[in-house]
């Protein structure tokens, strides 16, 4: 019993030092308009738990996400907030903190249940804060992400393709 404990105790602290690796997030919406599609986009941005507030820049069509220390963030479920309001992803940009992470293409990391895999990078080692954007499908323009599909291939909902 006092074996599981102190299994059930680590994990939990595990869980909660993963989460609180991702700082913040730079999501730039396609499609916004005016004033009120940007709202739209926000309300559904804020119903998210795992975020703690939104920062918008009208005249960028941009949005600043600010987490949640105890919650894991889903990227999917932000995209998928943003295309309930009737827009779609120009870019996602991710702050995240690395702790001396070797960068090199095709190399990879986890984070939430979800496999994060570098492409078009140089190598290098990551400490501290670093910005990289997630380049699959639904998380870039249409133009953009031609360039990056046969890299990217298929995907899924818990594989994601970055670079810095």
């Amino acid at each position: 019993m006092k074996k599981i404990c102190s299994l059930l105790i680590i994990l939990l602290s595990a869980s909660y030092i993963a989460s609180a690796q991702v700082v913040r997030a730079e999501l730039q919406a396609a499609g916004l308009t005016c004033s009120m599609c940007s709202r739209a986009t926000d309300k559904q941005l804020r119903s998210l738990d795992f975020i703690d507030s939104v920062a918008i820049d009208l005249s960028h069509a941009t949005f600043v996400l600010y987490f949640k220390k105890d919650k894991m963030v889903d990227f999917s479920q932000i995209r998928k907030k943003v295309e309930d309001a009737g827009f779609s992803v120009a870019t996602l940009k991710v702050t995240y903190k690395f702790n001396n992470l070797k960068v090199d293409n095709g190399t990879q990391f986890s984070y939430n249940n979800s496999q994060f895999n570098w492409i078009d990078v140089t190598p290098k080692t990551l400490n501290g804060e670093a910005t990289f954007r997630i380049m699959d499908k639904g998380f870039l323009g249409p133009k953009e992400y031609k360039k990056y599909a046969a890299k990217v291939g298929s995907g899924s909902n818990n594989v994601y393709h970055i670079t810095l």
